[in-house]
């Protein structure tokens, strides 16, 4: 350990590792595979036919696991992300990725693209303005709605959602997955994350089964996403150019968007993921630079630095499990997106870890866990409180009846409204919510595509295009199959498991980074 090298798992016999079955030019891995895909075929085929019923599960299973275990998800999350501050001042934060000579491929722009587009999502576009909107309307903590508390607490619960929570599940998984695959020599797929726990355990059934649960909630929490995504651009085209907005047309829009990730799929990571990710963040500033300008500036920005204050304000209220009566908000929107971002970390994890070779675990957290969170509660700040100044300082009502009346997909839309250039504006935002819902996608299917090679990061291209396929056909199943509530569901199902994993893998990421040199 003193000479400077990597701890490596001896004896490692790659050939144990990679027991993948090799037919007609496809490397799959048995039986994480064959598994995952059978499940999620029967699953479209079974939500399609019998659209009725698979609603009814929905509902009951999103109810029983929101009631019953609301306090694991609240606490779990509070636990990732008191160990990823851990990591950021512990001696742990000085090991390398990828051993001491190790040096970054990406530079931190690239970096830092890469990791926000693919951790964010079209969520920032769906929920940028409805969400601050919705809370100060229906305040959590009991307060009272519509007073200057309220539109505090509108943005502060926003930040909440999308801050240093969120991205500490990131990470967790992020740099488990990269510690264990460039420092370890592990293949790069969930399993491997445990091997410093369970050793030579993790190539049989106990790593088999993490995959295949780890694959399971990448598709689901990625189909949930996308389900978004479609009614937003469903209610945009309906907004903007009249189309009607009706199942028909969310289900050509998802088929639509999946042909186009196929192509970023089969262009690979720099010609596909990294140009498009790179894209993404260019067309967002953009969209956010011209919110910040035509909206009242100096008040925008005041707004901005208070929520930062707020956010810390209201940081423990908002994470206690304990003794909570607003009920609403804690089920419907905290413990969706604890379960939310649990279900997608397995897909981000990854992907974050694939990009960072060559930075500090220090380094890693900083980026992943400060930066990103930083810019989402920048991003809420601005068009939540633009939102707020055009509603109690103009009087305009239209984002407000958005949501009252439960027509959420055109918050953004109406929002932009009132602005100026609102139909370039407008179609601008249609633009970027499909550029984020390609990037989700084809950075899902990679990622599904390594799970399920046994970590081989170079399989056939056809088997990304399976998984991009199906996750195309899993969001129209679960749009067709129950709307939001379905979509919600799909998530705290595929959450709940995966929730152990993850505690699991804090135990198994300490071990090994002891074992580094520092």
């Amino acid at each position: 350990m003193n000479n400077g090298e990597s701890a490596k798992p001896q004896n490692l016999n790659q050939e144990k590792y990679y027991q993948n079955l090799q037919i007609l030019g496809l490397d799959l891995h048995i039986p994480v595979f064959p598994f995952s895909a059978a499940i999620i075929i029967l699953f479209v085929i079974y939500a399609l036919l019998f659209q009725e019923d698979a609603n009814s599960i929905f509902s009951s299973v999103r109810s029983t696991i929101t009631v019953n275990l609301d306090w694991l998800f609240i606490s779990a999350g509070n636990i990732f992300l008191i160990f990823c501050i851990y990591l950021i001042f512990s001696p742990l934060g000085n090991v390398r990725i990828g051993g001491i000579e190790a040096t970054p491929n990406y530079s931190r722009l690239s970096w830092f693209a890469m990791m926000f587009a693919a951790g964010v999502g079209i969520g920032l576009m769906f929920y940028g303005v409805l969400e601050p909107v919705n809370h100060m309307l229906n305040p959590p903590l009991n307060i009272p709605a519509g007073t200057e508390e309220a539109k505090a607490i509108g943005l502060a619960a926003t930040s909440f959602h999308w801050g240093l929570h969120a991205w500490g599940i990131y990470s967790v998984v992020g740099i488990s997955l990269a510690i264990s695959h460039y420092n370890k020599g592990l293949p790069l797929t969930i399993r491997y994350a445990f091997y410093s726990l369970f050793g030579d355990r993790v190539s049989g059934i106990l790593g088999d089964v993490i995959d295949i649960l780890a694959v399971f909630a990448t598709l689901f929490g990625l189909a949930t996403s996308l389900g978004l995504g479609a009614q937003q651009v469903a209610g945009g085209l309906d907004h903007v150019f009249g189309i009607a907005n009706t199942p028909s047309t969310k289900v050509c829009i998802v088929l639509f968007i999946t042909a186009i990730a196929i192509v970023s799929v089969v262009r690979g990571m720099d010609k596909g993921v990294k140009l498009l990710s790179e894209i993404n963040i260019a067309l967002a500033f953009a969209l956010f630079c011209f919110v910040l300008i035509v909206s009242p500036t100096l008040a925008v920005i005041t707004n901005t630095l208070q929520n930062f204050a707020d956010y810390l304000y209201y940081l423990i209220p908002l994470s206690s499990p304990v003794e909570r009566t607003d009920i609403s908000f804690y089920h419907d929107w905290t413990i969706f997106y604890w379960a939310w971002w649990i279900a997608w970390s397995p897909f981000v994890g990854m992907f974050i870890a694939r990009v960072s070779k060559g930075r500090t675990v220090r380094e890693f957290m900083v980026c992943a866990l400060l930066a990103p969170s930083s810019a989402c509660v920048i991003w809420m700040s601005v068009f939540g409180g633009s939102a707020f100044i055009q509603y109690f300082d103009q009087g305009y009502l239209q984002v407000i009846e958005a949501v009252q009346e439960s027509n959420i997909e055109l918050s953004l839309f109406r929002f932009l409204e009132l602005m100026p250039y609102a139909k370039i504006t407008s179609v601008f935002a249609l633009l970027l919510i499909i550029i984020f819902f390609v990037t989700s996608m084809d950075s899902g299917s990679l990622v599904i595509d390594t799970i399920t090679a046994g970590g081989k990061i170079d399989a056939h291209v056809s088997q990304r295009v399976f998984w991009c396929t199906f996750e195309g056909l899993t969001a129209i199943a679960l749009l067709l199959g129950g709307g939001l509530t379905a979509l919600q569901a799909a998530s705290l199902i595929t959450g709940l498991p995966f929730l152990f994993v993850l505690l699991l893998m804090i135990i198994s990421l300490r071990q090994g980074l002891l074992a580094e040199p520092k």
